[in-house]
């Protein structure tokens, strides 16, 4: 009788030392898109024994991205700094463009996205309708999101919440 073979791990090359990386299957917290609160649920991460560089494989980057900007207009909790530079450069836009757009000086918009200064709940709409009118495939979602502005808590301090985004469907919720 012959023994079953164990399916070999998948291997991979590491981005930083170029020696072999294995491929697992897990939970990765996606802090490249510039938020602490993401998190990347069953996606393939490639781990380096040697150097323990760890890295997301992402088959889809441009929806997992536009995940997020919908998961961050759709929050009920009032924009962070973070929120807002994300959703700028989601939008491909400078800070003076976005600044430009929203009738605000470049260093409000600085303040406002390193959190040096709270962005005020006009901005914080007029934001969300900006990156839902001008992001990539976020106009579907304008109408839906824009009819529950209402129920964003204005006065809510709590810190943001996790989104976790599925690796395969992108489908998001919050944690």
């Amino acid at each position: 009788m012959q023994n079953e073979l164990k399916s070999p791990d998948i291997v991979s090359e590491c981005s930083d030392c170029g020696k072999e990386a294995l491929v697992e299957r897990g939970t990765y917290r996606f802090r490249e898109s510039g938020l602490d609160n993401v998190v990347l649920k069953g996606i393939e991460i490639v781990k380096c024994g040697a150097c323990g560089n760890e890295e997301p494989i992402l088959p889809n980057l441009e929806g997992l991205l536009r995940v997020i900007a919908v998961a961050i207009v759709t929050n009920r909790l009032p924009l962070t700094g973070a929120e807002v530079r994300y959703l700028r450069k989601y939008l491909e836009m400078s800070g003076d463009q976005f600044a430009r757009i929203l009738h605000t000086d470049k260093s409000t918009l600085s303040k406002w996205e390193t959190g040096a200064v709270n962005l005020g709940s006009k901005s914080d709409l007029l934001i969300r309708s900006v990156a839902l009118n001008l992001g990539r495939g976020l106009r579907d979602e304008a109408e839906r999101v824009t009819r529950n502005f209402e129920h964003i808590d204005e006065e809510s301090t709590a810190p943001p919440k996790r989104i976790e985004v599925d690796s395969e469907t992108l489908e998001y919720e919050y944690a």
